[in-house]
């Protein structure tokens, strides 16, 4: 089965990013097709306070703002597949987007897959994702003021979300598996020198404990070979992230660890025609709004690129 209509424009992705940028291509009249995915909203379907969206001063929560935007564009005219996308060919024109057994065609292309956060794998860690495991200090950390935190990993990324925590709690612990971290000098000083940071070393998490909310976690010792539980309120896992690219392999430009390359103050990417905006792109702010700013500097860089192209 094959669509046989040329778009103007297909969205892949349905998060901030790729939303926003269905809102403005709709009203733009390019009749945008979104290939949300089976999972669709992005990362902020497992967030379960927003605080700090615009126009939220009660805060909402992640599903509940992404539905309100899913709906916006909607009203405007755009089109919604809710399948994953299996392949994409950038190779010619039209492009042609792969959903199963079904192949959409279009003149131009936004890509708006986002990122993934790393995980443990552990037994209860994806089901306190949103009741005290998290994946972004920056989203969550106002949440544990006056509470004890963990921030898992060694990186600068750790550093960094540590640092911010003791804006809030009383005590972040950081956990790393080695006697070292890999992270830059003088984030390591900052974070050595916090009278609010303890750093356990050695040490890898092996689960996170709590019925309804997190209450603690426990930590395995590869030095001591000792099983200890830690009595905490929030942990935070600064593994990393992991851009979900992996369509777009020997395709479209990108760094070394999978994100989109775009070119600089646009959302132009290696291939003259395909966009990228959001966490596909962004590997610094990594927020929805900025994601969502993203999305509308994509829409708009594809309807004046499509305008030059001669195409309305």
């Amino acid at each position: 089965m094959s669509d046989s209509a040329v778009r103007s424009v297909i969205i892949i992705g349905s998060g901030p990013a790729g939303l926003t940028a269905a809102i403005y291509a709709a009203r733009a009249n390019l009749q945008p097709l979104v290939i949300e995915g089976e999972e669709a909203g992005g990362q902020l379907m497992t967030t379960n306070d927003v605080e700090n969206f615009p126009g939220f001063p009660d805060g909402v929560t992640g599903p509940e703002l992404m539905a309100l935007i899913r709906k916006q564009a909607q009203r405007f005219g755009a089109q919604f597949v809710s399948r994953n996308v299996s392949a994409v060919d950038l190779s010619r024109r039209p492009f042609k987007v792969t959903v199963g057994k079904e192949v959409f065609q279009s003149r131009a292309i936004i890509v708006s897959t986002g990122a993934s956060a790393k995980y443990l794998g552990l037994p209860n860690e994806k089901r306190l994702l949103g009741r005290g495991v998290s994946a972004c200090a920056t989203c969550d950390g106002a949440f544990f003021r006056n509470q004890s935190v963990a921030v898992v990993g060694g990186g600068d990324t750790a550093m960094e979300e540590a640092t911010f925590l003791t804006r809030f709690a009383s005590k972040v612990w950081v956990v790393h598996r080695r006697d070292s971290f890999r992270a830059s000098k003088i984030m390591v000083d900052r974070v050595l020198s916090n009278p609010k940071i303890e750093v356990i070393w050695n040490s890898e998490l092996k689960d996170v404990l709590g019925e309804d909310s997190v209450t603690g976690i426990r930590l395995y010792n590869s030095v001591t070979k000792e099983t200890q539980d830690l009595a905490l309120d929030g942990v935070f896992l600064a593994i990393g992230h992991k851009p979900n690219t992996e369509i777009f392999k020997n395709q479209l430009t990108m760094n070394e660890t999978g994100y989109l390359v775009t070119k600089p103050k646009s959302t132009y990417t290696s291939v003259e025609g395909v966009f990228a905006c959001g966490d596909v792109q962004d590997h610094v702010y990594r927020q929805a709004i900025s994601a969502a700013g993203t999305g509308c500097m994509a829409a708009i860089d594809c309807e004046r690129w499509l305008e030059s192209q001669g195409h309305d």
